[in-house]
């Protein structure tokens, strides 16, 4: 991804990689305001940088993990013990598991850590790339999208899912807009997706949540969303207010896609009522910057994600395998 450093000069970087020794990645907790990068030299460090959101998005969750593990190795510490560490920090994205439960396999089975944390990264950073050139071809000059979270090169090492095809279609000289929800409560859309999409020159805007059947009232062509972790018969979860743009997309009759690798796909989870749902503390509810704004003694529900049905997806799965609407995920498996 491009990003602006300190001293002026525009440089791509990714969100997470391996030098020096160490897990380096960029504090997401710090954007927009300061562009600061971290770095840990032990898996459990790895793993709190995972829980505390420092590094969040499944697929760059997912490639922590791959690093975490790689450090683990280096450290000499039980492999399997890391990987219960890991995977115990959230509970929701798939992404988490399937990257720690291969790169188990694979340092047993004598592989390079840092190789194949790497060749993990690698993968999906290739992945989204053909993400991009799959769902790029559907955005026509002109149109209005509109998305919800941040599913860009910050949530997937480089390039992202859901923002791989706007940014292919603006590589490809296409002129079009992008409604960003908010994202509350903790800002996901407003501090980082408007931050990618301002630092590519793509031409959006911020809006609140609750404003979003408003603006598909008016006009939207398209929405496109990530996802963590999607089940067997396309049922998906995502960041909490998905759900909710799903329904009003059906209303009024916007194609509505899904863009994830073909790694955010649990076949073994049957149904989204399957998936389990991680809850965070209220205070990132009642509270900003430390500062409490709910009514002392009233208490908050934090759900950090919600499980659209499948029958919403209704433009399809946007994946590195082509566009798949949800009857067609069993011969995506195959």
């Amino acid at each position: 991804m491009k990003a602006k450093l300190k001293d002026g000069r525009t440089a791509d970087v990714r969100a997470v990689w391996f030098a020096d020794g160490r897990v380096q990645m960029i504090d997401q907790r710090e954007l927009p305001g300061e562009l600061v990068f971290v770095s840990f030299g032990d898996y459990r460090e790895v793993a709190e940088a995972i829980r505390n959101m420092t590094t969040r998005g499944a697929p760059c969750i997912g490639a922590s993990a791959a690093y975490a593990m790689a450090l683990a190795k280096l450290q000499g510490a039980d492999l399997e013990q890391a990987a219960r560490d890991i995977k115990a920090v959230r509970p929701t994205a798939n992404d988490l598991f399937y990257a720690t439960d291969l790169m188990l396999r694979q340092l047993q089975a004598g592989a390079d850590p840092v190789g194949a944390a790497d060749a993990y990264a690698q993968d999906v950073v290739d992945r989204c790339t053909a993400i991009g050139r799959c769902g790029g071809a559907l955005i026509k000059d002109g149109m209005k999208l509109m998305t919800h979270c941040n599913a860009g090169a910050l949530a997937t090492v480089d390039v992202g899912t859901a923002l791989a095809p706007m940014r292919q279609a603006h590589n490809d000289g296409k002129k079009f807009f992008v409604y960003a929800s908010e994202t509350r409560p903790r800002l996901q859309g407003m501090q980082l997706t408007a931050w990618e999409l301002g630092q590519e020159g793509i031409d959006h805007a911020i809006i609140p949540d609750g404003a979003s059947a408003y603006y598909m009232s008016k006009g939207v062509d398209m929405i496109i969303v990530g996802a963590d972790r999607i089940a067997a018969n396309g049922d998906f979860a995502n960041k909490i207010g998905t759900f909710d743009k799903a329904i009003c997309a059906k209303h009024f009759g916007i194609p509505f896609y899904v863009a994830a690798p073909v790694s955010t796909f649990d076949f073994s989870t049957r149904t989204g009522a399957d998936i389990v749902i991680e809850q965070r503390s209220e205070k990132e509810v009642t509270e900003i910057a430390g500062i409490r704004i709910a009514p002392v003694g009233s208490p908050a529900l934090n759900p950090a994600f919600d499980v659209t049905p499948a029958e919403l997806v209704t433009g399809g799965f946007i994946t590195e395998k082509g566009i798949f609407k949800p009857s067609g995920i069993a011969r995506m498996k195959a």
